[in-house]
């Protein structure tokens, strides 16, 4: 049995989990999440906990028992809470603005890059070097941030790119002018 999978995720007053033919919903203030479960997995709802079951003993069956229970988990934080995953430009002259569903990029090219939000994903520019990411489904809020980051991955020498909020990027020393040769 999976150590993950036995705990009990917790529902919030408003959050409704809804478990038929293999596909589970959750609904919540911010909107309707649903997946589809597969294999030897079972879903139960008592009073305000949420419990994940492993129908057999499997080794396929124990991996899933985990996964679905910390995919279930990030719905529902994610129907109550929301996720964001906050961006910054670092360079010269480089910034960021939101006009309606696009996030416009200066950064560094000759034309600015504008990039479309997709589907139950919003931007926030809280100042021109800072880029907000912010949906209710975890997957989607990280890989558009990472297609964000992708436009210009930050470089190692001056540290000038698109990097995740807190991210460390290791800085190489640049070329030497030929000392001690003639």
């Amino acid at each position: 049995m999976s150590r993950i999978g036995k705990m009990p995720i917790a529902l919030p007053a408003g959050v409704e989990v809804k478990f038929e033919n293999g596909v589970v919903s959750v609904k919540g203030p911010k909107g309707v999440l649903t997946r589809e479960i597969v294999g030897n997995i079972g879903i139960e709802v008592e009073g305000n906990t949420l419990l994940v079951k492993a129908l057999d003993d499997a080794a396929d069956t124990n991996a899933k028992h985990g996964l679905y229970r910390a995919l279930l988990n990030g719905m529902v934080t994610g129907v109550t809470a929301g996720f964001v995953r906050s961006l910054e430009v670092k360079g010269v002259g480089w910034k960021a603005a939101v006009q309606g569903n696009k996030l416009v990029l200066n950064v560094g090219f000759s034309h600015p890059v504008e990039f479309v939000a997709p589907e139950g994903i919003k931007f926030e520019c809280p100042t021109l070097t800072e880029v907000n990411v912010c949906g209710i489904n975890k997957e989607v809020v990280g890989q558009v941030a990472a297609n964000i980051r992708a436009i210009r991955v930050p470089e190692p020498y001056h540290g000038y790119g698109i990097r995740y909020k807190g991210e460390n990027v290791e800085h190489k020393e640049g070329k030497t002018s030929g000392k001690g040769k003639k």
